[in-house]
């Protein structure tokens, strides 16, 4: 896992600079996440395992995937990265290409998990918190996880905030032993 991503991180500098230089991060991202998914397809996948199958082939495959909207820029570091068979490694450039994205642009996803859903209110209140505590914009998604009991559990980053009821009880249960 970590050599992929060490193989990664170049080609995904590479694409953010380019991206940068066309004024088009929002582009980029939007095709390197539609390859990223299309290669953990598993037909998809077994055609970029196989070596029977030519890069031109497979790069042009991908072109095709991207779909239409592909510029020059994005079609050459497609055939790129067959060249050198590195479409295996598209979900590790696209998550490095994302974390350059987000420190470029200033912010921030935050995944935030509670056992029930959230009104509008308290998802503004926990992005406006995170805003402040990370000096960040906040891009918010959140997910019902029933298991936690209550409370919530927030990801933002490197950043775990674990105020669940399910960790409280652990950890009372911890200190009662």
């Amino acid at each position: 896992m970590s050599e992929s991503i060490t193989i990664a991180r170049p080609y995904a500098q590479a694409a953010f600079e380019e991206a940068q230089k066309q004024g088009d991060l929002k582009g980029w991202s939007e095709m390197l996440a539609g390859l990223a998914e299309a290669s953990g397809n598993a037909e998809v996948s077994g055609l970029i395992a196989n070596p029977k199958v030519g890069k031109s082939t497979l790069a042009d495959l991908m072109i095709a995937i991207a779909g239409g909207s592909v510029v020059s820029q994005q079609k050459n570091f497609i055939r790129v990265l067959a060249d050198n068979q590195r479409l295996a490694v598209l979900p590790e450039i696209f998550a490095n290409f994302e974390a350059l994205r987000a420190e470029a642009e200033k912010t921030v996803n935050a995944v935030v998990e509670s056992a029930f859903e959230l009104s509008a209110a308290q998802q503004e209140k926990i992005a406006s918190v995170l805003k402040k505590r990370m000096g960040r914009e906040v891009r918010l998604s959140c997910n019902i996880k029933q298991d936690l009991l209550g409370g919530i559990v927030i990801r933002a980053g490197d950043k775990v905030i674990d105020g669940s009821a399910i960790t409280r009880l652990g950890e009372l249960a911890t200190a009662l032993a």
